[in-house]
């Protein structure tokens, strides 16, 4: 089932903007996540689209028919909460089959829902519990599992991972994608868990303070963000902003880390007239954006590479994160915060040791100083424009 949203906004009395004008199409069978940091609006576009919110201005359709004003029980949409939302005095079975219920569904079809839902969920040895008697992942499965019997057009969740433990939520989270795969249900999912997003999502939709600043495919939103916010929200750990010099150095574009003499890992890539036109519009400071595995972390000295003093190491594993400050000085970042690298967890470092940065010609952005949209990524050891 499609949805589509033309110019969603929700206004509340005090004056205060919740939703900007949201213009979103939803294919169908698609799992489109809203992905943005508390209070940016997408729950409540979540509940406008459930009908539990009445829009300010806009319209909602469901598979090409208004439903902007019609009840919730009439939309056919299925909603799982962050809370799980049971009802403790039934079984499993009872809050399994209480919808069906209500809309005198033949006993036989009921069971067979039950325990159809019960073998995709693993809850089969549950059915005859309270959730009293649940661990929160077996509450969790049975809130889902409440919402797939129904057999809706569109699949609303609200953070329906966010109460789990790491273990358990990394779980579930496989077992919604295995079960969006069978099921080919439109799904709507809300959260700020960004891993959730890039696992789960055929695209996602990046929100901010109301807006819907960005919509793009996983991979997309990562190496092609739309501005220094959708940089920074995506990607563990967060994207580097470092402040630059960009000139033209015979057709090919030489980034320059201020306060450093020598170009920065010597990035000197070809770069599109279109490129070089938006330079000059924007002026040749700019913030250059490298994500963390894009950053070589040298034991000694090369040409092109900026010195820098290794502050912290974090083992995470399979990789390392190492925290440096770039000797330029503060001035040398655009945040004022220090600069992150990913390596190899063979790679040993020590904290207070010396280092030198060099810069990888992969997954970096400029972005404009003033504005902080991006003007130029870097695609196939080229600069293109965004």
């Amino acid at each position: 089932m499609t949805l589509r949203l033309q110019n969603v906004q929700k206004a509340y009395p005090s004056g205060f903007m919740a939703v900007k004008g949201v213009d979103l199409d939803v294919e169908d069978g698609e799992f489109f996540t809203l992905l943005g940091p508390s209070g940016c609006g997408k729950t409540t576009t979540l509940r406008m689209i459930a009908g539990l919110e009445t829009p300010s201005a806009g319209r909602i359709f469901i598979g090409g028919q208004d439903f902007t004003d019609t009840h919730p029980r009439n939309r056919d949409v299925a909603m799982v909460f962050q809370s799980y939302a049971l009802y403790p005095h039934m079984t499993v079975r009872g809050n399994l089959s209480l919808n069906l219920e209500v809309k005198r569904i033949e006993p036989a079809e009921i069971e067979g829902r039950i325990q159809n839902v019960a073998r995709m969920l693993d809850i089969s040895a549950l059915l005859s519990k309270k959730p009293g008697e649940l661990s929160g992942g077996q509450r969790q499965r049975v809130a889902l599992g409440r919402a797939l019997i129904r057999r809706p057009n569109i699949f609303l969740m609200d953070e329906p991972l966010s109460n789990l433990d790491l273990k358990l939520r990394e779980r579930t989270r496989t077992e919604l994608k295995k079960l969006h795969e069978t099921l080919k249900v439109t799904t709507i999912y809300v959260t700020h868990d960004q891993a959730e997003a890039l696992v789960l999502s055929n695209r996602i939709g990046i929100m901010n303070a109301g807006d819907l600043v960005q919509i793009g495919r996983p991979q997309e939103i990562y190496d092609r963000p739309c501005n220094i916010f959708v940089a920074q929200f995506v990607g563990t750990p967060s994207i580097n902003l470092l402040n630059v010099t960009a000139e033209n150095s015979g057709g090919s574009l030489m980034i320059r880390l201020k306060g450093e003499e020598a170009p920065l890992g010597s990035i000197t890539l070809p770069a599109s007239d279109e490129v070089f036109g938006r330079l000059g519009m924007v002026g040749s400071d700019v913030i250059l954006g490298v994500r963390p595995e894009a950053i070589a972390v040298l034991a000694e000295e090369e040409a092109g590479a900026a010195p820098a003093e290794i502050e912290l190491v974090e083992p995470m594993g399979s990789v390392n994160n190492i925290v440096l400050r770039l000797r330029s000085g503060p001035e040398a970042t655009a945040d004022g915060e220090p600069v992150i690298a990913v390596v190899t967890s063979n790679e040993s470092r020590e904290r207070g040791e010396k280092a030198w940065v060099r810069l990888r010609p992969e997954r970096l952005v400029i972005f404009d100083k003033a504005t902080g949209n991006t003007v130029a990524v870097l695609s196939d050891r080229r600069w293109e424009p965004i």
